[in-house]
């Protein structure tokens, strides 16, 4: 037995050094120099970028060599770093991961999802490009683009990809609900996004879910067969973009598999695992860095409560608390198909320094493609706190950020709306029926309805640190009150428009309006309005409205010479 004991120390270290080798991925990260994506004999490694398997991060070393565990069931990604760029597919998607899931998907997914991928090879190379970054840019924000048919796949190209070709943007970003739930239209879909000509990263929503999977382990099987991982990073220039998968699908309650849309199938939650990456990724990042934290359901909103699971992310101070102590942050969700600003302190879990600032922005699809059709046959679709649908372009300049709203097919400076309220049951749908459509908006008004009369701005992108204010002709500057009320244009457009509106489309209290009144002394005749608005960001915007007063028609005020 003692002769033996060498001879079976020996198989079993070999053995042990086998499972070791299955379970460990090797590979190099290299400077493709002629972007053929294969390593050529002249090609050297980059030292110190970033490899994760979803929760350990390691460096690659001064030959650009990497090793990290994994599973049968692990993306391994890097975080591409700045002054390089990944390889773009087809359709201008990074490639920065590689799927290692020798099974494949699960069978019995609707939509297809990853193929058995094999043996591991024995080398996984990841070529990046070496490319100057500036350190003052732009880059595209969408979120819930969700079109439900091929004809809405159509409405995104002509209202939002059409006027992006040629665009300065560096890279663009879908914050997620890329489609509405038929996965079958990502091909289509993502063929005309590529059309803006730049690289384009992605989010996963709650519309991207493979609805009959069992549970969140492979809910995203047909995301990842396109996009690779849920949840990664990557830098450019100065900046450290972060993608959360914050959508934790619950399952379906109901034998119907079509019976997706109970309360509590998916709820708002970041994995354990996500937060164990980014606090490993963190420990790399520097503290000068500029941090864009990206998310397709929002941290709080002011639509529901802290226990609407689906919309406020439910260990939100988790996530606060990893990135404290951080000067650089700012943070972008969608979803819920509003706009909105919050900040957060201490209260909320964020330890400063200041405060987080959280943005939800504008939908593409705006009230999910509803409404009546323009000249174009595009349905008006202004989102359900009276933001017109479009996006948001993000400005970059070293550390300072700043985000601009642009209004799809709309002038640049189209920021605001104007109207008037001026009868009291005007904005019910019981009095709307006996007024003209619009009747509300154009400023014409008797000097009777005009003493009783308050001007409405939706400033579409305005938080609480935006300010209104408004002057008629050379008249003194009048500061407006903010509310939180519904946009009487929606309003408006909702009730007479319900049969091209999605039911779900109706109008909501909107976080962006300012009211006043109309000066008292305000004497008839013809006047303009002007609007002068501060957003969040510091930015000065001005709008005009008409106002035209005529005569009153009280007995009160007339001479019969009597």
């Amino acid at each position: 037995m003692i002769r033996l004991l060498p001879l079976i120390l020996l198989i079993f270290t070999l053995f042990y050094s086998f499972l070791q080798a299955q379970n460990t991925a090797t590979g190099i990260v290299f400077n493709d120099l002629n972007r053929n994506q294969v390593l050529d004999d002249n090609e050297q490694g980059i030292p110190n970028v970033r490899v994760s398997n979803g929760r350990d991060v390691v460096l690659t070393n001064k030959s650009g060599q990497y090793k990290i565990p994994i599973t049968d069931e692990t993306i391994i990604f890097i975080v591409k770093p700045a002054g390089f760029a990944t390889p773009l597919n087809g359709y201008r998607l990074p490639q920065f991961y590689y799927i290692h899931q020798p099974a494949g998907s699960p069978a019995g997914l609707r939509y297809p999802g990853i193929a058995p991928t094999g043996k591991l090879p024995s080398s996984i190379n990841f070529p990046l490009i070496e490319v100057d970054e500036p350190k003052a840019f732009e880059a595209i924000l969408f979120s819930d683009p969700q079109p439900m048919t091929g004809a809405e796949v159509d409405y995104i190209r002509d209202d939002i990809i059409t006027e992006l070709i040629g665009t300065n943007a560096k890279f663009g970003m879908t914050l997620g609900d890329i489609l509405y739930d038929d996965l079958a239209l990502f091909p289509r879909y993502l063929s005309v996004v590529a059309q803006a000509g730049i690289p384009w990263y992605n989010v996963p929503g709650n519309h991207e879910l493979n609805f009959d999977a069992p549970n969140d382990r492979y809910s995203l099987e047909t995301f990842k067969r396109y996009f690779g991982p849920p949840y990664y990073a990557f830098e450019y220039a100065n900046t450290y973009v972060i993608v959360l998968d914050n959508i934790e699908y619950q399952g379906t309650k109901t034998e119907n598999p079509m019976d997706v849309r109970d309360e509590g199938s998916y709820i708002a939650n970041i994995s354990e695992d996500q937060l164990i990456w980014l606090k490993n990724d963190l420990q790399h990042v520097p503290e000068d860095k500029l941090i864009l934290v990206t998310m397709h359901a929002p941290l709080t909103s002011y639509l529901g409560t802290p226990k609407s699971t689906s919309v406020f992310t439910q260990n939100r101070s988790k996530l606060l608390k990893l990135l404290s102590g951080r000067e650089h942050l700012y943070s972008v969700a969608g979803h819920t198909h509003t706009s909105e600003h919050h900040y957060y302190g201490e209260e909320e879990g964020f330890e400063g320094p200041g405060k987080f600032h959280h943005h939800i922005l504008a939908a593409v699809s705006g009230s999910w493609w509803s409404g009546p059709l323009d000249e174009r046959g595009i349905p008006v679709s202004l989102q359900r706190d009276g933001t017109p649908n479009g996006y948001h372009i993000l400005e970059v300049d070293g550390t300072n950020l700043s985000v601009r709203y642009k209004a799809a097919g709309k002038d640049p400076a189209y920021q605001m709306s104007i109207s008037y309220d001026v009868a009291y049951h005007r904005y019910e749908k019981e009095g709307l029926r006996d007024y003209r459509p619009g009747e509300h908006i154009d400023g014409h008004m008797s000097i009777d309805e005009a003493r009783a009369a308050q001007v409405v701005v939706n400033l579409f992108d305005g938080g609480p640190k935006s300010s209104v204010a408004f002057q008629i002709n050379d008249g003194p500057s009048i500061k407006m009150k903010h509310e939180r009320r519904p946009d009487p244009i929606h309003s408006e457009l909702y009730f007479r428009n319900s049969e091209t509106s999605k039911p779900w489309a109706r109008t909501v209290p909107s976080s962006h309006i300012w009211i006043a009144d109309l000066p008292a002394d305000i004497k008839t005749g013809t006047h303009t309005l002007t609007v002068t608005a501060i957003d969040e960001f510091g930015r000065t915007h001005h709008s005009h409205s008409i106002l035209e007063i005529y005569g009153s028609s009280s007995v009160e005020e007339r001479s019969f010479g009597w």
